[in-house]
């Protein structure tokens, strides 16, 4: 498909830079058979059966901007330094990341990269230093940091700031709110470089609700990385390419949301990271395995939905490989008319905006 059918016009004005408060009273656009019912993100257990199962992610967003010089020695012996700073993406190894650096354009295998303020030890507080090991043609630079495991996550927490999103950041600077604001409830393990944004609608009380409902809940994993902001350059779907985002589903939720299929129960997703880490888990058969590793699952109109039935999201951006996964599920036709009423009756857009609640199609 075209990149261009994904498209669609949203005021400037419809951004959200602070999320709901309490987090339950942001809006709900139910999204049903075709109808469009308003809704606040408390009454989402309106909308749930008893069996049904709900799935969310655990992740938790750790500080992963860092601002630092890149250094590099002249043919004279010189050092040259320029100002950078890097998202990062993706852990490959205890000291390893790779991440999205800017300007990115002149950096090389073999460049040190400095992210801090004072010249101090490598394991003290206060300096993180790398090498560039491989930059690939996607944008990713791999960065081999001088410590690794704990340490590394350490520093990680002293240099780095909270990663919010570019359509946020370029509002408004990130504040001490956003430590606290940017995370989930549910957030448990280090690991993300964004925040499952579906989850910021959630409360105790919801929850509570939820469970009184007859509704089971189950966490699975997924680390969400800095490519969820890219936008999709390519003129047609189909030559896209994703990064990868690394996941895992326990044993004990497979058997447990297996068992709810099988009873007639459905199972609910809150956000797309949840959703895309169960289809890349489950089985052409409809079976939920077990999962551990990498997916780089890319939803489009035209995919055939495994596991989940009811999707509980934000409003994502134009041309994005989100809506493109939201229009697959409950209709391309279907999506724009939600957006346009959205648009229409001031729904609040993107990672602390409103939310929506589809069924598939």
């Amino acid at each position: 498909m075209k990149t261009a059918d994904f498209d669609f016009h949203l005021p400037e004005d419809r951004i959200a830079l602070r999320p709901a408060e309490p987090r339950d009273s942001a809006r709900l656009l139910v999204v049903k058979d075709g109808e469009l019912v308003d809704r606040i993100a408390r009454h989402l257990p309106d909308f749930l059966r008893p069996g049904d199962a709900l799935v969310f992610n655990d992740t938790r967003v750790i500080p992963a901007r860092l601002a630092g010089v890149r250094e590099r020695l002249s043919p004279e012996g010189e050092t040259l330094t320029v100002a950078v700073e890097a998202t990062l993406h993706h852990r490959d190894a205890p000291g390893v990341w790779s991440a999205f650096m800017k300007p990115g354009k002149r950096i090389k295998a073999g460049d040190r990269i400095s992210f801090s303020a004072q010249r101090q030890a490598a394991c003290e507080p206060g300096r993180l230093d790398a090498t560039v090991v491989d930059k690939s043609d996607d944008g990713l630079v791999t960065l081999r940091f001088d410590v690794s495991g704990p340490m590394l996550d350490d520093a990680i927490r002293v240099v780095g700031v909270m990663p919010l999103p570019p359509y946020i950041a370029a509002k408004r600077p990130e504040d001490d709110r956003d430590l606290t604001d940017y995370q989930t409830m549910f957030a448990q393990l280090d690991g993300s470089v964004a925040a499952p944004t579906a989850g910021l609608h959630f409360t105790p009380a919801l929850m509570e609700a939820i469970k009184a409902k007859g509704v089971s809940t189950h966490a699975l994993t997924l680390h969400v990385g800095a490519g969820t902001f890219l936008p999709v350059k390519a003129d047609d779907t189909a030559d896209h390419k994703m990064h990868s985002e690394w996941g895992v589903v326990s044993a004990e939720t497979a058997t447990a949301l297996n068992a709810t299929r099988a009873a007639g129960g459905r199972i609910v997703c809150v956000g797309t990271t949840s959703l895309r880490l169960l289809e890349s888990a489950t089985t052409p058969d409809s079976v939920i395995q077990p999962f551990h590793g990498d997916t780089a699952i890319f939803i489009t109109p035209g995919y055939v939905f495994r596991a989940v039935d009811v999707l509980m999201t934000n409003f994502h951006l134009p041309k994005s490989t989100l809506f493109m996964l939201v229009s697959a599920f409950a209709g391309l036709d279907t999506m724009k008319a939600a957006y346009a009423h959205a648009v229409a009756t001031d729904y609040r857009f993107y990672s602390y905006g409103d939310g929506s609640l589809l069924f598939r199609a």
